[in-house]
Protein backbone atom coordinates (compact mmCIF):
# COMPACT_ATOMS: atom_id res chain seq x y z
CA UNK A 1 0.00 0.00 0.00
CA UNK A 2 1.13 3.35 -1.30
CA UNK A 3 0.17 6.29 1.35
CA UNK A 4 0.40 9.74 -0.54
CA UNK A 5 1.32 12.67 1.09
CA UNK A 6 0.49 16.79 0.30
CA UNK A 7 2.56 19.13 1.05
CA UNK A 8 0.99 22.07 0.45
CA UNK A 9 -0.62 23.90 3.37
CA UNK A 10 -3.53 26.31 3.52
CA UNK A 11 -3.08 29.57 3.13
CA UNK A 12 -4.63 32.56 5.12
CA UNK A 13 -4.74 36.08 3.64
CA UNK A 14 -3.52 38.73 6.48
CA UNK A 15 -4.09 42.01 5.97
CA UNK A 16 -1.43 44.16 6.11
CA UNK A 17 -1.57 47.68 7.37
CA UNK A 18 0.49 50.38 5.97
CA UNK A 19 1.72 53.52 8.42
CA UNK A 20 1.79 56.77 6.97
CA UNK A 21 4.87 57.64 5.77
CA UNK A 22 6.63 60.55 7.53
CA UNK A 23 7.08 63.71 5.19
CA UNK A 24 10.46 64.19 6.08
CA UNK A 25 13.40 62.65 7.74
CA UNK A 26 13.80 65.83 9.11
CA UNK A 27 15.03 64.89 13.27
CA UNK A 28 13.91 61.45 13.39
CA UNK A 29 15.58 58.67 14.71
CA UNK A 30 16.01 55.49 12.59
CA UNK A 31 15.91 51.83 13.62
CA UNK A 32 18.08 49.90 11.13
CA UNK A 33 17.30 45.98 11.40
CA UNK A 34 19.65 44.04 9.89
CA UNK A 35 19.80 40.08 9.20
CA UNK A 36 22.90 38.53 9.83
CA UNK A 37 23.33 38.32 6.04
CA UNK A 38 26.87 38.83 4.65
CA UNK A 39 27.45 42.91 4.36
CA UNK A 40 23.59 43.76 5.49
CA UNK A 41 25.71 45.30 8.56
CA UNK A 42 27.95 46.97 6.33
CA UNK A 43 25.02 48.09 3.72
CA UNK A 44 22.67 49.72 6.59
CA UNK A 45 25.77 51.55 8.02
CA UNK A 46 26.11 52.86 4.98
CA UNK A 47 22.27 54.14 4.60
CA UNK A 48 22.41 55.58 8.05
CA UNK A 49 24.86 57.53 7.55
CA UNK A 50 23.48 58.49 3.95
CA UNK A 51 19.95 59.46 5.85
CA UNK A 52 21.76 61.38 8.40
CA UNK A 53 24.19 63.47 6.08
CA UNK A 54 21.48 64.03 3.24
CA UNK A 55 18.35 64.07 4.76
CA UNK A 56 18.28 64.95 8.32
CA UNK A 57 17.82 61.97 10.53
CA UNK A 58 18.86 62.87 13.77
CA UNK A 59 19.95 59.34 14.41
CA UNK A 60 20.06 56.10 13.87
CA UNK A 61 20.83 52.80 15.83
CA UNK A 62 21.38 49.33 14.46
CA UNK A 63 19.48 46.03 15.25
CA UNK A 64 20.48 42.60 14.32
CA UNK A 65 18.02 39.38 14.19
CA UNK A 66 18.62 36.15 15.30
CA UNK A 67 18.99 34.97 11.92
CA UNK A 68 18.08 35.80 8.35
CA UNK A 69 14.86 33.15 8.15
CA UNK A 70 12.70 34.79 11.05
CA UNK A 71 11.13 37.89 12.17
CA UNK A 72 12.28 40.38 14.39
CA UNK A 73 12.59 39.15 17.87
CA UNK A 74 9.94 40.83 20.09
CA UNK A 75 12.61 42.45 22.24
CA UNK A 76 13.89 44.05 19.67
CA UNK A 77 10.51 45.90 18.76
CA UNK A 78 9.47 46.70 21.52
CA UNK A 79 13.31 48.71 21.80
CA UNK A 80 12.30 50.34 18.40
CA UNK A 81 9.11 51.13 19.48
CA UNK A 82 10.55 53.11 22.40
CA UNK A 83 13.52 54.46 21.13
CA UNK A 84 12.59 55.01 17.25
CA UNK A 85 10.75 57.10 14.68
CA UNK A 86 11.13 55.41 11.30
CA UNK A 87 12.46 51.48 10.32
CA UNK A 88 14.61 50.35 7.40
CA UNK A 89 15.04 46.62 7.48
CA UNK A 90 17.83 45.59 4.71
CA UNK A 91 19.21 42.12 4.01
CA UNK A 92 22.66 41.24 2.16
CA UNK A 93 24.64 39.35 -0.46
Amino acid sequence: MIELLDPRVETKARPITYVDRPRSLEGKRVALIENTKFNSDKLLVRIGDLLKREYGAAEWTLFRKHNSSVPAHEEIIQEIRKTCDVVVAGIGD
